[in-house]
């Protein structure tokens, strides 16, 4: 395999240097865009089923014909541009708490961006997602009827200690309070379905499945897999 790469952007962060960057793969014959924080990928414009799922399959169980949505993490933005698919959609916050991120999108670096950034409906947040979520909102304060989280690699394996407080019942609790009466919480996640995590769901939501997301991985020539968690 041949591969070229350029690097688009580099941001130190507090947890460890970001980089976007973009390769030219010869033998699949198509342009992959890369983040990497520190030592680890985070993502690949290579595999996105997953990430688009997660908006699939939560507003796929969300009611209503006026969606107000958040999604948590815009990364490369495959899940907020699969939100956007929705007609329903009508108002979407996408909140991130790197800087670097949303500056990449309003720059137009990314496939998805000037899409998703041209979007009326869309609206960009710098911030943090879980302290977000940890406090009661406010009377003004918009609730959702879809939240998409994709952060964390997984309820077990987080970015930042800071945030395994949501991945409890106590945690979940709190971020109900950011949904209307019958709102759907999704979140993508690296590992597979986890029991003890789903049953957590299940204290705090009226309905709680995990789906395995199958996808064709060129670079094994298998398959691969994530989960969704959706509740309501």
């Amino acid at each position: 395999m041949s591969a070229r790469y350029e690097e688009l952007d580099w941001q130190s962060t507090a947890l460890g240097d970001l980089v976007l960057r973009r390769r030219k793969d010869a033998s699949l014959g198509v342009e992959i865009f890369e983040v990497k924080l520190g030592d680890e990928f985070l993502m690949s414009s290579l595999f996105t089923v997953a990430e688009e799922q997660l908006a699939d399959l939560g507003l796929a169980v969300t009611t209503g014909e006026e969606l107000t949505v958040l999604v948590g993490g815009l990364g490369l933005g495959y899940t907020a541009i699969a939100a956007l698919r929705d007609h329903r959609v009508t108002e979407m916050t996408v909140i991130d708490a790197m800087p670097a991120v949303i500056d990449w999108h309003e720059r137009g670096l990314l496939p998805v961006s000037e899409t998703l950034s041209g979007d009326a409906r869309t609206r960009f947040v710098l911030g943090d997602f879980f302290a977000l979520v940890r406090r009661e909102p406010g009377p003004a304060e918009s609730r959702y009827d879809a939240i998409l989280l994709d952060v964390d690699h997984s309820p077990r394996h987080q970015l930042d200690s800071s945030h395994a407080d949501l991945y409890t019942v106590a945690g979940l609790q709190s971020l109900t309070r950011h949904l209307t009466d019958g709102g759907v919480f999704a979140l993508w996640s690296d590992d597979p379905p986890d029991p003890e995590f789903l049953a957590m769901m299940a204290v705090v939501f009226s309905e709680a499945r995990a789906h395995i997301v199958d996808f064709d991985n060129p670079l094994t020539g298998g398959t691969s897999s994530n989960t969704v968690y959706v509740a309501r």
